[in-house]
């Protein structure tokens, strides 16, 4: 452990203290038992018996006696008051304190975390932050995040000499009290009072105080993002994280989309959607990304880096397969491995689908991503068959947040349609088909995944669909006279498509003319029985 490293590891079992001196005598003595090294929160519930949680996930109850009421008032007596978003601090530490309240606001339970300073986890990174170009970090709760905020704040303000100001919402990254935590090293910090006015604070910091560098936690609101775009286009460096996982995730957030340059839907012409072997309404990226390179934190040690956002997010609109770089480091924040990222396709193969994709797999030796397919009042069954039957790169998903694409039926397609607004806030590309047969599926399917066929083979099938529904109508009709109706009129047909309804009608031994005019001319079918003798 190097002398940084010593120096915080000391103050953690300094911070700890601070933190363990508010918690009822009973909870110290059990808790002086267990090896605290890799604590990460201490739970207090009124009823249950207090509860110690590790690094590792494990999980231990302490003492035999329940917490009561007693217990979470003597540690609120000794602590500062709550603020809006219920959570407090132990003043000089990274230490969080939030609460559980019932109806009437009486406090009934405590979650105490414990922060603590990791050193060497932006090691296989710092090349990256050292570009400053603005970065974005993306990972799921508890995989360190914010420590990774802290870090990149003392290694630009103490070893870059950067004019750093972090943006502190509920004190997470520089800790409670005025004086922030020595873990940001020269670093400024702006606290925020409360979460809804994150937005203000970051705007504030650039207005008044001139950084280079702003560092933010957990930009979650369309206004933060804004904000965020804000200081950006002010050419400031802007460190931050964000709610989402991946960054395929974040594409179809509409809340938070407008970090990677926000998304619009675009008609191309007929030999543009050709080229690029897509349908001719696509979804692009309608300006610059706000940050320039997203990391994904995918485990404390393994980190995926996208170095270009904005290439990343062309190739994943037009559905190629992007593969970021993976860089890992050891519990001692050695590199151990840097796996390099193919190329983003060239000019030339911007406009070749093909080309890139056998570019790709050639150098990763891998597939392209399965596309996830949202049915909305169309046979699930029947997708999947023509899926299976083609051996498609597609699965459908029951989540429209997970999908590429949504396949839904004709009569759900007008303005105002509930699907028609998800999807549109998903901003997700929809395609219709008229009925729930096979042909029909099976073209959306084909067209939602951009596969073209050989020329007239688009003509062929709409002649085949036609065909099939019409006689199908026909059949329905047949039907529906055979049990005591009348006389039935039938949709205006193509005259070789009225022939075929003709021949139909005839094998019920039923009588059947045409009616009206072209292009409303018709098949009329009537009760009365051909006289066969």
């Amino acid at each position: 452990m190097n002398s940084i490293g010593e120096m915080f590891y000391s103050d953690f079992f300094n911070d700890l203290q601070k933190l363990i001196n508010v918690l009822p005598p009973g909870i110290i003595g059990e808790l002086k038992k267990k090896d605290l090294t890799e604590i990460v929160e201490i739970v207090l519930d009124i009823g249950r018996l207090p509860e110690v949680r590790y690094l590792n996930k494990q999980l231990e109850y302490i003492g035999k006696r329940e917490v009561l009421q007693e217990d979470i008032d003597y540690i609120t007596e000794r602590i500062d008051e709550f603020t809006s978003d219920n959570r407090t601090g132990v003043p000089g530490t990274l230490h969080r304190i939030s609460a559980i309240k019932n109806r009437k606001g009486k406090t009934i339970g405590l979650t105490c975390r414990i922060g603590r300073v990791v050193t060497g986890t932006i090691n296989c990174i710092e090349d990256i932050v050292k570009k400053e170009k603005s970065i974005l970090f993306l990972g799921r709760p508890g995989v360190g995040k914010t420590t990774k905020l802290r870090e990149i704040s003392r290694l630009l303000a103490d070893d870059l000499n950067k004019r750093v100001v972090v943006v502190d919402t509920s004190n997470e990254i520089a800790g409670d009290g005025d004086i922030p935590h020595s873990a940001i090293g020269q670093s400024r910090r702006m606290q925020v009072p409360s979460p809804e006015r994150q937005k203000d604070i970051m705007i504030e910091a650039v207005e008044n105080h001139m950084p280079e560098v702003v560092v933010v936690d957990e930009i979650g609101t369309e206004k933060e993002a804004h904000a965020a775009r804000t200081i950006a286009e002010r050419g400031v460096m802007l460190v931050a994280t964000a709610h989402g996982n991946t960054l395929e995730n974040l594409i179809k957030n509409p809340t938070l989309s407008d970090l990677l340059g926000g998304l619009t839907s675009v008609t191309l012409g007929d030999d543009e959607a050709r080229r690029r072997a897509c349908q001719k309404t696509v979804l692009e990226r309608e300006k610059q990304p706000t940050f320039d390179v997203l990391i994904e934190i995918r485990d404390r040690n393994t980190l995926a880096v996208y170095p270009n956002v904005a290439d990343a997010v062309d190739c994943l609109l037009r559905g190629w397969p992007v593969t970021p770089e993976i860089r890992k480091i050891d519990d001692e924040g050695r590199t151990t491995e840097i796996r390099k990222a193919p190329e983003v396709p060239c000019a030339e193969e911007k406009d070749n689908f093909e080309e890139y994709i056998n570019r790709y797999m050639k150098e990763t030796g891998c597939s392209i991503t399965n596309k996830k397919i949202f049915v909305y009042a169309v046979s699930r069954s029947i997708v999947d068959k023509v899926i299976e039957r083609y051996e498609l790169n597609a699965e459908v998903t029951r989540n429209i947040d997970e999908a590429d694409v949504v396949i839904s039926h004709k009569s759900y397609s007008k303005s105002g349609a509930k699907i028609i607004n998800v999807a549109k806030e998903y901003h997700l590309p929809v395609h219709f088909v008229r009925s729930n047969t096979t042909a029909q599926i099976q073209k959306a399917v084909k067209h939602a995944l951009g596969i073209g066929g050989r020329p007239g083979d688009d003509f062929a099938e709409e002649c085949f669909d036609e065909r099939e529904e019409a006689l199908k109508e026909a059949q329905g009709a047949v039907y529906r006279i055979l049990n005591g109706v009348g006389s039935i009129e039938l949709e205006p047909r193509k005259t070789n498509i009225r022939k075929l309804q003709h021949e139909l009608v005839e094998k019920h031994n039923l009588e059947s003319t045409s009616v009206g005019e072209e292009p409303n001319r018709r098949l009329k079918i009537v009760k009365t029985l051909k006289n066969t003798g």
